[in-house]
């Protein structure tokens, strides 16, 4: 039996654990994450080594039992506070909601989910390739994609964790893909060549892991922040930047530009019409520096964008 650490958090707040750590899992069958209302299962890299961490909450309001596994054990114990919002500050929004300066449904949504926080894992890389397999796909091709490259290149969890929870590959893994891999992950060329670059940069970037989300890295060039970072490596913009950021810091302001549903779905839900991306960056415009909170509290106010038309069929990348 592996050696494993162990801790309390209490995080002196409502948490769910499921409206906060959803975000992370892509799709059901996410290799690197377990989870349910009362606990989680997540397997990753860290700066130390590979680490295995469990959360339990018996209740929103319950301190949390962390426990951890492998190399990087003592790094995840650390780090885990910000799984559950330790660096998440709400306090100006909901002055903002007592104040009237937010959307009615806004506002009533968020006193209905007062346990959904923003996470910070740190963990940009990852998140990066993530989105990179999200691009201009359906969800169903996104997360095939993802759990053959985990199931291909990556690695059991360590310590005494579910069956089939495994780690991420790390950068020069990816680089190991052939034209042939990539196919067989459902993945064109555009997106194979955007991961290919982003191997390479992908030891730069982790420079800002730790650091405040608008941190400017010495010797960079101008601006010098994590998203300029991103956005300097082709084939990843606004969209990527933004659902990077969601997860790695905690973004409260990053919006998704480009997806193929928010724009219409705030739309709707705040004036009753579909909009284009510019006009929903105008109407979001006011509730800077918490745009993403808002776009949050929109999704989990129950509301649900009109459907019109075919949905996207999954691509044949056979002879791509």
């Amino acid at each position: 039996m592996e050696k494993s650490l162990s801790v309390q958090y209490d995080p002196k707040r409502p948490v769910s654990l499921l409206k906060t750590l959803g975000i992370l899992r892509r799709g059901l069958g996410d290799p690197t994450i377990r989870l349910s209302a009362t606990e989680a299962w997540l397997a990753f890299a860290t700066p130390l080594g590979d680490a295995s961490l469990h959360l339990h909450k018996s209740s929103t309001s319950s301190p949390a039992a962390l426990q951890a596994w492998g190399p990087g054990a003592q790094w995840a114990l650390e780090s885990a506070p910000n799984l559950l919002g330790a660096l998440d500050d709400w306090s100006d929004f909901d002055q903002g909601i007592k104040e009237g300066r937010f959307p009615q449904i806004v506002a009533r949504t968020r006193l209905e989910h007062p346990d959904a926080v923003l996470p910070t894992t740190g963990r940009i890389f990852e998140h990066a390739a993530g989105a990179i397999l999200e691009q201009r796909v359906t969800g169903i091709e996104a997360n095939h994609a993802w759990r053959w490259i985990i199931r291909h290149l990556g690695h059991r969890a360590p310590g005494p964790v579910p069956e089939g929870l495994m780690i991420f590959p790390e950068p020069h893994r990816l680089a190991s893909m052939k034209r042939w891999d990539w196919q067989k992950a459902r993945v064109e060329a555009q997106r194979a060549n955007t991961m290919g670059r982003l191997v390479q940069v992908a030891h730069s970037l982790q420079w800002w892991a730790g650091q405040p989300i608008d941190q400017v890295k010495p010797a960079a060039m101008p601006p010098g922040t994590l998203a300029a970072a991103l956005a300097s490596v082709p084939g990843i913009g606004p969209w990527t930047i933004a659902e990077t950021l969601q997860r790695s810091h905690g973004a409260g302001d990053f919006i998704s530009v480009g997806d193929y549903h928010l724009a219409d779905f705030v739309g709707q839900v705040l004036t009753g019409k579909r909009i284009s991306d510019s006009q929903m960056l105008e109407l979001l415009a006011p509730y800077a520096p918490h745009r993403q909170r808002v776009v949050r509290m929109l999704m989990l106010s129950g509301q649900k964008k009109q459907s019109f038309g075919p949905r996207y069929a999954p691509l044949d990348h056979r002879r791509r």
